[in-house]
This record gives C-alpha cells, sequence and structure tokens, in this order.
C-alpha cells in the first residue's frame, strides 16, 4: 500500500466532458463503420431507437438513455467505450469529491463496506434509493429524483462486469429495522440483500445491535482498493465526505473494519436474519 494516489488516478483527458466525447465517439463511429457509412437512420434502427436521439446525442443535448450505451458498444464494437463515457458523463451531476470517489469505485479491485444507517448505494434497489432521496430532499421535483436513483443504480453495472471487485459489507442490524418507505419497499431490499450474496464475489454480514463499540461507530465508511493493492477510504456524514489516503489513517480503519467483520455474525446467520426481518414484513 502507499499513500499516493498516482496509480489510481492518471493524468487528465485532453477532453475531460465525457458528454461530448460521447457525441463525437457517435458520430465517429457511425461514419467509419466498416461495411459502410452509417447514416442517423441506419444507426437509429440498428441501435431500436429514433432518429432525433442519434441526432441529439450527437449535438451533445440532453442525457443519454441508460439503455442506449450498451448497445452502441455492441454495434460498434467499441468494447464498453460508450458505456464508460455514459458513466462518466452521469457523474458529473454529482458534486467533486462524489465524482471522484466514483471514479475510484469503477476502477476498484475490492471494495469494502461499513454501515450502520442505510443499504449501501452499490446494492441498494431503485425503490429504496428513491425513498432515501425523497428524505434527503423533500424538494426535488420527481424528474430529478429519477434522475438521481438512475445516476445511482448505473454504479452497480460494476458489480455485473467481466471481473467485478471483491465486495465485503458489514451491516449494522438496525439497517434492518430501519424502514424506509412502504414496507413493500423494504422487503424488496431485505430480497435484494439476500440475492447479492448468492453472488460468490459479494459477502454480506450483519453486526449485532448488542456489538461492543468501535473505532467507526459514528461514521460510515468505504475502502477502495486499486490494482495497485493501494487503498484509500471514503467516509461521509451529513451533505459532506472525505477521501482519506494517510497511510498510518488507512491502515486504522482497515483495522476497525477487520474487527467489525470478527464481531459480525456469519453469513449464513446474517442472511437468516436477514430473512426473518422480511417476514415480519409481510
Amino acid at each position: 500500500m502507499t499513500n499516493r494516489m498516482g496509480t489510481w488516478e492518471g493524468g487528465a483527458s485532453v477532453d475531460s466532458d465525457p458528454r461530448r466525447r460521447f457525441a463525437e465517439e457517435l458520430k465517429s463511429a457511425r461514419e467509419l463503420y466498416p461495411e459502410r457509412r452509417l447514416t442517423q437512420t441506419d444507426t437509429a434502427r440498428l441501435a431500436r431507437t429514433s432518429k432525433s436521439t442519434v441526432s441529439r446525442l450527437e449535438s451533445g443535448e440532453g442525457p443519454i438513455p441508460p439503455e442506449l450505451p450498451a448497445v452502441l458498444d455492441q454495434i460498434f464494437k467499441t468494447d464498453g467505450l460508450f458505456k464508460q463515457l455514459y458513466e462518466e458523463a452521469v457523474a458529473q451531476s454529482f458534486p467533486a469529491m462524489h465524482r471522484r470517489r466514483m471514479k475510484l469505485e469503477r476502477k476498484a479491485i475490492a471494495i469494502w463496506e461499513w454501515s450502520q444507517h442505510v443499504v449501501p448505494g452499490l446494492l441498494q434497489t431503485s425503490d429504496y434509493a428513491r425513498a432515501i432521496l425523497c428524505k434527503g430532499d423533500p424538494r426535488a421535483s420527481e424528474a430529478e429524483i429519477t434522475k438521481a436513483v438512475r445516476a445511482r443504480l448505473t454504479r452497480q453495472d460494476i458489480l455485473r462486469g467481466a471481473a467485478p471487485p471483491e465486495v465485503r459489507v458489514v451491516l449494522c442490524e438496525s439497517v434492518l429495522h430501519r424502514h424506509l418507505g412502504h414496507r413493500d419497499v423494504m422487503r424488496g431490499q431485505l430480497s435484494a440483500l439476500l440475492t447479492h450474496m448468492e453472488h460468490p464475489t459479494i459477502g454480506i454480514r450483519v453486526l449485532p445491535l448488542d456489538a461492543e463499540a468501535h473505532l467507526m461507530i459514528t461514521s460510515s465508511a468505504s475502502f477502495l482498493t486499486a490494482p495497485s493493492h493501494m487503498t484509500v477510504v471514503c467516509v461521509e456524514a451529513y451533505r459532506s465526505s472525505e477521501i482519506i489516503e494517510d497511510l498510518e489513517h488507512v491502515r486504522a480503519a482497515q483495522r476497525a473494519f477487520e474487527d467489525l467483520m470478527g464481531e459480525a455474525l456469519p453469513a449464513r446467520r446474517s442472511a437468516d436474519l436477514i430473512r426473518q426481518q422480511m417476514e415480519k414484513l409481510t
């Protein structure tokens, strides 16, 4: 491990606007299509969308339909380029610190999560995320909430990739009892946790309410490990966040997380506890 960020974040791109790059790459891929130059109408037909959508995307106007980047990558055989640019464009709607955290998250080979209040964003259902975002900003419009939910769920694409990170999550038991929205919302979220636990690269454990006090009792934290095995810690609080890189502080936090893992219930008992809470919501 090291406390330098050079291995995480390379030099700045020549064009740091991913939305603009998306537009340029789409036009270029269309015009340089191997068999023949495609028109916007041709591209729309292949992508099962409208010509006006392709035209709008190439002019850099409006949002990118979330289902379209993967389709474009398949059509043009661009090895995830459009999907990556889409994710970067979505991330731009977040504050600078959150954008940096999401960039690190996309490169991580391992992600550890400690959460004492809510299910971490990487594991949230759309309804659960919506309930959190509505509570967090009650004045937000429906369109703003929908956009925020979509952006949050986009982060979860890393779990479905060809080489997903190893994810280890410790949840405070209080997370299972804290209802957000209708009972069905919480039931759906608990069911999603059980589904995640079946995945070989995702481990979820529950820390009992009677566990002893610990170093991270006042905040939740995420540990992101790069391919170089360097780790940073992201700590979030009300309307603020911090990325800790100092080696000594990172190691202390890692030891605290390992202690939490030791205090948490084993995977099978954690699953039983989640299932029991689901049954109470029937």
